[in-house]
């Protein structure tokens, strides 16, 4: 009854040795710069995380091919707890106190968020000929606005960075957004486009009238190795201020990427990719052919 009553909490997606990792650093840090803020975490192994009093851990199965749209589970979870959930990958640090008296406005607020037709256009607009890849994505990307009856040139429809972000509740049309997302989720993954949850969210957004603005989040000071990098290339950071970040992370990801666990994922990504793509495609062949296979 206590958490219905939350503002907001955190929540997260562990999946996988390094993953798992890099969570607990995660969850060591929100224990410590958000007292009082529970972080729902969803996982293969509940049991790495039994001893984080702040983490509400959930053991889950993904449902589609791999694994970067299964946060939409860890955010309804999270959703039902509070009035609001901060996304945050598992590889994120928060190097700092979390200011716990904000208020979110309803739909998504995003740390990092563009215009999805000008990243389109400034993609396909680099070197002498377009990239096959981001036409493929292209391609997909406007079947998949079709399916929902999107119009894809619609200049409501926002890319995000999807390393941190912040869902709230609003008056039920995130639940809408939540059904989208899942229906375009499973699309996406059946036609290749695995990797970019982004498209499937700002589709999935526009369709249930759902907002995504932009907020520079003052006052959450985190860690990603890739945005401090750019940071640190861009001047905007002394290279030294999170160096300790960048050795956490090296060295989790040098223990579980040893030679002997290489070659095991060599063996077993393959199997594994077949195998979900085999189960999916008979799944949604029975649930709703005409969608996801005509």
């Amino acid at each position: 009854m206590v958490q219905s009553k939350l503002n907001f909490c955190f929540c997260t997606l562990a999946f996988g040795n390094v993953y798992r990792a890099l969570a607990k650093e995660l969850v060591q840090d929100l224990e410590k710069y958000a007292p009082g803020i529970p972080v729902v975490l969803f996982t293969d192994k509940p049991r790495d995380f039994k001893t984080y009093k702040n983490a509400i851990v959930f053991n889950h199965k993904r449902h589609g091919i791999l694994l970067f749209h299964e946060r939409r589970f860890a955010i309804a979870k999270a959703l039902s707890m509070a009035n609001s959930c901060v996304y945050l990958d598992a590889d994120v640090r928060i190097c700092a106190p979390v200011p716990t008296n904000i208020k979110w406005l309803p739909g998504i607020t995003a740390r990092s968020c563009a215009s999805m037709n000008k990243r389109f256009r400034s993609r396909l607009a680099v070197g002498d000929s377009p990239r096959p890849d981001i036409v493929k994505i292209l391609q997909v990307y406007k079947k998949m606005a079709e399916k929902i009856g999107v119009n894809s040139e619609d200049d409501r429809t926002i890319w995000i960075n999807e390393f941190l972000f912040v869902v709230t509740k609003d008056s039920g049309r995130e639940l809408e957004f939540l059904g989208y997302w899942e229906r375009l989720a499973l699309y996406a993954d059946l036609n290749g486009l695995h990797k970019h949850p982004a498209y499937a969210i700002g589709l999935a957004a526009v369709k249930a009238g759902f907002p995504i603005r932009h907020d520079e989040m003052e006052g959450f000071d985190f860690f990603d190795d890739r945005i401090e990098k750019v940071r640190i290339k861009n001047g905007q950071s002394d290279p030294a201020a999170k160096q300790k970040y960048f050795e956490t992370q090296e060295k989790v990801e040098q223990r579980y990427r040893s030679l002997p666990h290489k070659v095991m994922d060599k063996i077993m990504q393959p199997l594994c990719h077949h195998y979900h793509t085999a189960r999916l495609q008979i799944t949604t062949s029975l649930t709703d052919f005409d969608f996801y296979h005509r």
